[in-house]
């Protein structure tokens, strides 16, 4: 059993922080590797990003977004709870290299994911410069935490309640527009923001990297639910990934996978809260 040390609400209840017991996985986990979690015995196993890890301790810190039946089961687990299994570390490290100067871009839950990665471009020697950002302030998370592993930190809010009155593909091309030395841009968020960083690197012929969230099953390989057409490939996120070269991404056809079983989710959600006001 992977006992819960720690639980923070954060994202006004929207994002849910776990500190776990899991030592075996902090032994082996690099920056971008993720988990596959099941919460209880008949629950679905869900991909979360490591986002940071303590070998003292033996835990691991995932962040999730409560979006549908299995993240709101355990939005509702307290400390001292248990998940019944936590698989992993599972895909591919993020490569990480001295490069000069690298961006590091986070949008939403993406700022817990791009965490580590900016964390160990910065120990690399790197000078990170990174952006991260919401709809509004009080949806934003970590922002003392990515200063802390950061050259220079922007942020940027959708309403302008704070920071950039816009979007994080909008500071990201001023930046662009005003050094020519970057050397990497690392986007991580919802694919829509991923798709519109992707485009907005492209004129300026830098290498873009973004860490895919297609549906996933059994994230060894063998399911093929997280497929996903990179250079018009197929390619696994789960062990070819989670990180492609989003220039070469299919964000359509990704997009249509992330919707394919809409329906379903939502009654599953509709069941739930019916059969918990009852």
């Amino acid at each position: 059993m992977y006992t819960i040390i720690e639980k923070k609400e954060m994202a006004q209840g929207t994002v849910v922080k776990f500190r776990i017991k899991a030592p075996r996985v902090v032994r082996k986990a690099q920056a971008g590797q993720f988990v596959i979690v099941i919460p209880h015995d008949h629950g679905e196993r869900i991909p979360l990003t490591i986002a940071d890890t303590d070998a003292q301790e033996g835990t691991i810190t995932l962040f999730f977004q409560v979006v549908g039946k299995t993240t709101m089961q355990m939005a509702e687990m307290k400390e001292g709870d248990a998940l019944v299994n936590v698989i992993g570390p599972l895909g591919v490290p993020t490569h990480i290299d001295n490069l000069g100067t690298v961006i590091c871009v986070g949008g939403g839950l993406g700022v817990a994911v791009i965490f580590p990665i900016t964390r160990a471009f910065k120990e690399a020697g790197n000078h990170v410069i990174s952006i991260i950002g919401a709809r509004t302030k009080d949806l934003l998370i970590l922002e003392d935490e990515m200063r802390a592993v950061s050259s220079e930190l922007r942020v940027a809010t959708d309403d302008g309640s704070y920071g950039h009155h816009g979007f994080v593909t909008d500071v990201l091309k001023q930046i662009l527009e005003q050094r020519s030395d970057i050397q990497l841009v690392m986007g991580i968020g919802p694919v829509p923001m991923m798709r519109f960083l992707c485009r907005t690197t492209e004129p300026f012929k830098v290498k873009t990297m973004v860490s895919l969230n297609p549906i996933m099953v059994d994230a060894t390989g063998m399911c093929g639910a997280c497929r996903v057409r990179v250079g018009g490939e197929t390619k696994f996120a789960c062990v070819h990934g989670p990180d492609f070269d989003g220039h070469q991404v299919d964000f359509d056809e990704l997009m249509k996978r992330l919707m394919m079983y809409s329906p379903q989710e939502t009654e599953a959600v509709e069941r739930y809260k019916q059969h918990h006001a009852t």
